[in-house]
């Protein structure tokens, strides 16, 4: 199934030289000289990034440094018809999904119903977003209790998209998930900056504040899952190499345990979303603090998006 969206990130920022290497969080402007090899040019690259954990993963086990369980949402955004999306749920129940990977979709809530009732129960469904409170005179809205209702597991809150473009702050994000998780539906929290931004080298300042307006709300972690979404990332194709995403995801967990507990700093799933695929999935899991993550488009197709789940076998160090 393919789908042409536009995607946030192209209407916010604009396009960008490739010539510019977005190594960590300062700019790192690199001219690139097409006579060099790929190699070296990784080599340079390389020696941009500054990687916040030294932590090394044990021989003969899954290399996270968090002890949840590995973690695949895919959100299916504004996409699909009752054919396609028929089409997809066919191919992902007749797909092969590793069994130690938590497994989300979030189809459009129109389709909730459709996808809830033919979908493999090896798959949880969510719903993309949520009201602040009860349901009641919101037009347009979808509450907690109707996700519920529907058999919806989980809700993704905090989106760029529902930021950027619809206008919710981080408050007012932080509410919505104190009253989803005290109504007993799991949290999908994103967070993530802008390219702008990371330019100008306040990638932590940016999340840590998101992160900040979840802690000051949330009654519990326990059904919170972090998804870092670098908004420069998001349906552009540009995915943040692995070291970058770690190094972001290492802050993270840094931040909820100064600032929350130790525990949930350990059990808390911090994911990745940004342009994940079939093809840098498996790379990107390899890392010890991406647990999981948050795919967009390449959901949209079943075979590639069992692909991205079964990544988790990127996890296992050979022995």
């Amino acid at each position: 199934m393919a789908v042409a969206s536009t995607s946030l990130a192209s209407q916010l920022s604009g396009p960008k030289s490739l010539s510019q290497s977005y190594s960590g969080l300062r700019r790192s402007c690199l001219k690139l000289d097409h006579s060099h090899s790929p190699q070296s040019l990784f080599q340079h690259l390389h020696s941009h990034l500054s990687l916040s954990s030294s932590r090394k993963a044990s021989r003969a086990v899954v290399a996270m440094a968090g002890t949840g369980k590995f973690f695949v949402g895919g959100n299916w955004k504004c996409n699909g018809t009752k054919d396609s999306i028929s089409k997809l749920v066919s191919d992902l129940n007749s797909a092969k999904l590793e069994p130690d990977v938590d497994v989300v979709v979030a189809p459009p809530f129109l389709y909730l119903d459709q996808v809830k009732s033919s979908l493999t129960d090896r798959i949880e469904i969510s719903g993309q977003n949520s009201w602040v409170g009860k349901g009641g005179a919101f037009t347009g809205e979808i509450s907690v209790e109707q996700l519920k209702d529907i058999g919806c597991k989980w809700v993704i809150l905090g989106h760029s998209e529902r930021r950027h473009v619809i206008g919710e702050d981080d408050q007012f994000i932080g509410k919505k998930a104190a009253y989803a998780l005290n109504e007993g539906l799991g949290v999908i929290a994103c967070i993530g900056e802008k390219l702008e931004e990371r330019e100008a080298g306040k990638t932590f300042d940016v999340c840590f504040q998101q992160l900040k307006a979840f802690a000051d709300a949330v009654p519990s972690w326990e059904n919170i899952v972090v998804a870092y979404e670098p908004v420069w990332a998001i349906g552009t194709g540009k995915v943040a190499s692995p070291q970058q995403a770690q190094e972001v995801h290492v802050a993270v967990r840094d931040w909820l345990k100064k600032n929350v507990s130790a525990e949930v700093a350990s059990k808390t799933r911090i994911i990745y979303g940004g342009s994940v695929n079939g093809g840098n999935s498996a790379e990107l899991a390899k890392e010890e603090d991406i647990d999981g993550f948050l795919v967009g488009g390449a959901s949209l197709k079943g075979p590639e998006f069992a692909t991205i789940v079964n990544a988790v076998t990127s996890k296992k160090v050979a022995a």
